[in-house]
């Protein structure tokens, strides 16, 4: 009995930590996507070449946000803040203050409902087992 509620308790904090990704319009969210971030992100969501090796400048390349890159890897409201605020500055607020981004800021170019959506959209297509491992990421609210 007591793994059961363990297993509930878990269960129900993960899906309560990812609200903002319910209910999400998630074909608005994919073209949306495809308008904004798939020239750099892949068509479907592969990433650039060689996206692990930074350039000449320091800038690594765009990675991918398939199951194969490391979005999963990242809460909810690190990759809204990347989103909206553009890499470099999301990570000045988590005290990352020397870190060459290549992303820029898309919080004049779109909402923050539709950056939700993207990221909705995003999360949809990856497997159980990174949806599960990205949702243990964020912080019941």
């Amino acid at each position: 009995m007591k793994r059961l509620v363990l297993l509930f308790c878990a269960v129900t904090s993960a899906a309560q930590a990812d609200h903002e990704l319910d209910g999400r319009d998630l074909e608005a969210g994919r073209s949306l996507y495809d308008e904004n971030c798939a020239a750099c992100h892949g068509a479907d969501l592969e990433g650039q070449p060689d996206w692990r090796t930074p350039d000449e400048n320091g800038v690594l390349p765009a990675p991918p946000h398939d199951a194969t890159g490391h979005t999963w890897h990242h809460d909810n409201t690190l990759l809204f803040d990347y989103t909206k605020l553009g890499g470099k500055a999301a990570l000045a607020t988590r005290g990352v203050e020397d870190f060459n981004s290549g992303m820029p800021a898309f919080g004049e170019v779109i909402s923050d409902d539709a950056i939700w959506d993207i990221l909705a959209y995003i999360q949809s297509t990856w497997p159980t087992r990174q949806k599960t491992a990205q949702a243990s990421r964020n912080r019941p609210h």
